[in-house]
């Protein structure tokens, strides 16, 4: 579970060096997205803060089994593809988290 705590820790950092950390969350209705990381609504690095990083510490904190598959890091270097900011130290804080999650 440290780990898991410490991956998190990682992936908050990198947005916020990447100066995408945002003071507010996005309109109420981004949330009710139907779409996976909810693309339609919000921009990747959004969801990771407002949706997964608020949704695992959430279960970290409550003790609850975390997810047994993640497969975010994929997505991060699909976001990233032709853009100007690279991400490939957020993708590698993602790529952990993955391993962690899926047991690896």
């Amino acid at each position: 579970m440290d780990q898991v705590t410490d991956s998190l820790l990682r992936i908050e950092i990198e947005l916020r060096r990447m100066d995408v950390w945002e003071a507010s969350p996005p309109p109420e209705h981004a949330f009710r997205s139907t779409q996976p990381f909810c693309l339609d609504t919000m921009e990747f690095t959004q969801w990771l803060q407002f949706v997964f990083l608020q949704k695992m510490k959430a279960l970290v904190e409550a003790g609850q089994p975390l997810p047994s598959v993640s497969g975010i890091a994929p997505m991060a270097e699909e976001h990233f593809r032709g853009r100007a900011q690279s991400g490939q130290r957020l993708v590698q804080a993602l790529e952990e988290i993955d391993r962690l999650l899926s047991g690896r």
